[in-house]
């Protein structure tokens, strides 16, 4: 998730968010202090909670020359290899796998951390983005069509063997092998994971699924859901963001007068307390921005898909979109109409069902899910689980399906909403102690 983007939303909004409670936090001994699910996703981590990582180190940005046997069309011409990062340590270490969330890239600021947190803890780390990122499903992808959890552990499963195989023609030595994912990452994970039992590449030593959903299709439908909580409904989006820019050139000012620069810097934490204190927007309003950004962040995502997979979704089957393409009537329409259901049933469901004619509706459904790997999953010690309590892509039956297949192996925090509490100095340190042995 772009929490930048999400917290420039919350921002702007402001007239649209009506007074909540003071968010007082219960002394539970767990330091995290935004009690709201929805607060804690937006906000995240107040800075002076962060783990303290360094400000840079060794990484690097590579391309990989990969096809997942998808022709790129012309308007993509710019993603010609997939990009992903990598930090390697000088001698022999243990190498861990990340895998960004929904829609987001290697570069994303919950990847960074985690090539921070685990590059200073010794690893050398390889940062893919999630195969729903336009870059790896115009490069990489063997579909066009993500989402789907075994199909796209393939393709993860083959870039990571090429670019351990370029890191290792290049000298790095890893003594083992881990694999971590957050969000869709993490339910990455443990399919990568499977399908390493059976090809036996890597032998994952460890594997950390964080804040992962149960069922992608009835969390992403639990977001989608969100953004019925607009003032006015749909009908009123253009208006919302025409809020949006103007709240936003109005902190920028106020920022200036005060002479601390135009810029904003949303990871100060003093700017974060200052203007949510200001706000206090109800969990109601927050979820229709966390809504509205999904909307925006599926319907980028179903537009790469139409294109790439010539699916007819919303652009006509065989028109062919150059560089000088006007796209104006297309975006217009699938950022006001498209949803993640949408999406499944419009274009993801058609194009499996091609591929096997036997699938139902409600097997893929289950297909995006861990119930079809759930025996493994429980019988696995190497796997284990973070999540939170009030996780807002999570119901209660999904958080306690976690439990019980995953027993002692899960730690599930009071609060935190969804990896809002993703760099917490606590989270930081279970998150690393897991792959040193010692959570």
């Amino acid at each position: 998730m772009r929490r930048w983007l999400l917290f420039i939303l919350a921002l702007s909004a402001a007239p649209l968010l009506q007074a909540g409670d003071d968010g007082a936090v219960t002394d539970d001994g767990y330091g995290y202090p935004i009690e709201s699910g929805p607060a804690a996703t937006v906000i995240g981590t107040p800075e002076d909670l962060r783990a303290k990582l360094p400000d840079e180190i060794d990484s690097r940005t590579l391309n990989l020359d990969t096809t997942g046997g998808v022709e790129v069309p012309d308007i993509f011409w710019y993603e010609d290899d997939l990009r992903y990062s990598a930090a390697f340590q000088d001698h022999p270490a243990p190498l861990i796998f990340t895998i960004a969330g929904t829609g987001a890239g290697y570069h994303d600021a919950n990847s960074v951390l985690m090539q921070k947190a685990f590059y200073q803890a010794g690893f050398h780390v390889i940062s893919f983005s999630s195969p729903t990122f336009q870059n790896f499903i115009v490069t990489a992808s063997s579909t066009g069509v993500p989402g789907h959890t075994e199909w796209d552990a393939r393709d993860l499963y083959r870039v990571m063997q090429e670019a351990w195989e370029v890191a290792r023609q290049d000298g790095v030595e890893a003594t083992e092998f881990f694999v971590t994912g957050y969000s869709l990452g993490g339910m990455n994970a443990a399919f990568v994971a499977k399908l390493d039992e059976e090809r036996t590449m890597f032998n994952f030593k460890k594997v950390l699924m964080i804040n992962p959903p149960w069922s992608l299709y009835n969390s992403v439908s639990k977001l989608d859901a969100m953004v019925n909580n607009i003032p006015g409904g749909l009908d009123k989006v253009n208006e919302f963001f025409d809020q949006i820019i103007y709240h936003f050139a109005v902190i920028a000012k106020k920022k200036a007068a005060e002479g601390k620069g135009s810029d904003l810097n949303i990871t100060s934490s003093d700017f974060l307390r200052d203007v949510y204190q200001a706000y206090k927007p109800t969990d109601e309003r927050l979820d229709a921005l966390i809504g509205v950004f999904f909307r925006i962040l599926y319907a980028n995502m179903a537009f790469t898909s139409d294109v790439v997979s010539n699916a007819g979704f919303v652009v006509p089957k065989n028109v062919v979109l150059t560089t000088t393409s006007k796209l104006d009537t297309y975006s217009g329409v699938i950022h006001r109409e498209t949803d993640f259901v949408t999406y499944f049933d419009d274009l993801f469901v058609p194009y499996f069902k091609a591929k096997y004619p036997e699938l139902t509706r409600d097997d893929l459904i289950r297909e995006l899910s861990l119930e079809p790997i759930e025996a493994y999953l429980a019988s696995s010690e190497k796997i284990g689980v973070v999540t939170n309590a009030n996780d807002i892509i999570l119901d209660s039956e999904d958080l306690a399906n976690l439990k019980r297949v995953f027993g002692d192996r899960i730690k599930v925090y009071p609060r935190g909403g969804h990896l809002g509490n993703m760099a917490y100095k606590e989270n930081v340190a279970y998150m690393v102690d897991f792959f040193k042995g010692q959570e």
